[in-house]
């Protein structure tokens, strides 16, 4: 069964130095969500993280770039951000976002116990913005998103993904996905079942028929699958013509 995996503050770094800018949003802001959360409390804990990270993590490797910015969209808990940006290249920094802004402490909290330094302030980021807080990115990684929410925010993702990311870098989506319109397992069917008796709008989408034509429109095509435990997937598109 698939599970979503959801003070001391890490100083934004100035563009003249790594990274891009990163401004914050109008409709909700990163600090309003530390401040209602600065009393002291433990971050919270996704299980499935710990099940699915090493895995995924093998796959990014492989495929990311050794330096710039990895955006992560639905951080979650942000333990893979915790957990994976001390184990990939010193050079490559990793921003976590969440449309949550009572996510954000959470975020922050792992990666302050994480002790890593590459990894930025999280930001409040919701995908079907037309501007995101974040101006360009040189890698882009979504976990466990577009099944649990409506079909308008995976076109956000990649109408967004192709305003902020280069020709050729690439945009990677975790999660359980039918392949030629059909569940790749029982428990997949059911817990697609589960989504939509939840929100009609939301459910295990299809790779083939659903999700390539909607990235291959925004202008990513599609590289590689990864089969990945617990029958889920790690697809690597690329964008295309930027």
């Amino acid at each position: 069964m698939l599970v979503r995996e959801r003070l001391s503050i890490l100083p934004l770094r100035s563009p003249s130095t790594r990274g891009p800018s990163i401004r914050q949003p109008d409709k909700a802001t990163a600090a309003d969500a530390r401040a209602k959360g600065a009393a002291a409390r433990l971050p919270r804990h996704a299980a499935a993280t710990e099940r699915n990270r090493d895995p995924i993590l093998a796959v990014l490797q492989q495929v990311l770039p050794t330096r710039g910015l990895l955006l992560e969209i639905s951080s979650g808990t942000g333990e893979h951000a915790a957990y994976m940006t001390p184990r990939l290249s010193s050079d490559l920094l990793w921003q976590p976002s969440d449309v949550a802004p009572e996510a954000i402490v959470d975020i922050d909290g792992h990666a302050r116990e994480s002790g890593c330094a590459r990894i930025n302030p999280a930001v409040v980021l919701d995908v079907r913005w037309p501007s995101w807080p974040v101006d360009s990115a040189d890698a882009l990684l979504c976990c466990n998103m577009i099944h649990i929410a409506p079909w308008t925010a995976a076109a956000g993702l990649f109408v967004g993904g192709a305003r902020i990311l280069r020709q050729g870098a690439p945009l990677l989506l975790y999660g359980p996905f039918r392949r030629r319109g059909v569940h790749t397992a029982p428990s997949n069917a059911a817990f697609d079942q589960s989504l939509k008796a939840r929100d009609a709008s939301s459910g295990v989408r299809c790779l083939d028929t659903e999700v390539e034509p909607l990235a291959e429109s925004a202008g990513f095509r599609l590289d590689r699958v990864f089969e990945m435990p617990a029958n889920n997937f790690l697809v690597l598109f690329r964008r295309i013509g930027a």
